[in-house]
């Protein structure tokens, strides 16, 4: 990512691609975790996300697990 914008706009598509089930879970893991380093706030958001997806890395994941991505997805382009 080159900017705040950029990283915005991809998080937004990423989470409305995954929420409407067109993106795998895996997918999202790998390109969370490729992310690289922000400033604050979305820095902290982003390393957030990188940790969840890393503690939560198995498959079969439940719904809630689920509902956690998406609200990190969700964080990391929020204002």
């Amino acid at each position: 990512m080159k900017s705040i914008n950029d990283l915005v706009t991809s998080a937004k598509t990423v989470c409305e691609r995954y929420q409407a089930g067109r993106m795998e879970r895996e997918t999202v893991r790998e390109w969370v975790l490729r992310l690289g380093a922000y400033p604050p706030p979305h820095g902290d958001r982003v390393r957030e996300a990188a940790e969840w997806f890393r503690l939560h890395n198995r498959e079969p994941v439940s719904d809630d697990i689920v509902l956690g991505d998406i609200d990190r997805l969700s964080a990391i382009s929020a204002p």
